[in-house]
């Protein structure tokens, strides 16, 4: 009986302390993957350098992280937001593309010719033949 007693008695501050360890020990993890894809992620290291860079924070953890974010940390987020741009304008150039290789369908020619004619910048004769056109 003593052990159901002593196995149900988790007081509070104790449930607390091991969520507080737990969420830094998510946060240590988060730190320390960032910190790998920022050293490969770097364009002004060379392999050697990312190398050593790797090992040391691979086997000297805490000390390793701290000393590469001294080190390196102030430019981490240039490279990330660097990074960011470069995908986003890689991702608008391929929209764009792609916009422009795929014909319009008929539907979005007509509403376009529709819209015209309702701004008046083509008249009903221009949009009956534009229309004829579109639908031949």
């Amino acid at each position: 009986m003593p052990l159901a007693v002593s196995s149900s008695s988790y007081p509070l501050l104790n449930i607390f302390w091991t969520m507080f360890e737990f969420f830094l020990w998510v946060i240590w993890i988060w730190i320390l993957i960032w910190v790998f894809i920022d050293i490969f992620r770097s364009p002004d290291l060379s392999g050697w350098a990312k190398a050593l860079w790797f090992v040391f924070v691979l086997f000297i953890p805490l000390i390793g992280v701290l000393v590469y974010l001294i080190a390196r940390g102030g430019s981490m987020h240039d490279r990330a937001a660097q990074q960011v741009q470069q995908e986003d304008a890689e991702a608008r150039r391929y929209i764009q593309q792609a916009a422009a290789e795929s014909p319009a369908s008929t539907a979005d020619q007509l509403a376009k010719l529709a819209d015209l004619r309702d701004r008046h910048v083509i008249s009903d004769a221009e949009f009956d033949r534009e229309k004829a056109k579109v639908l031949a």
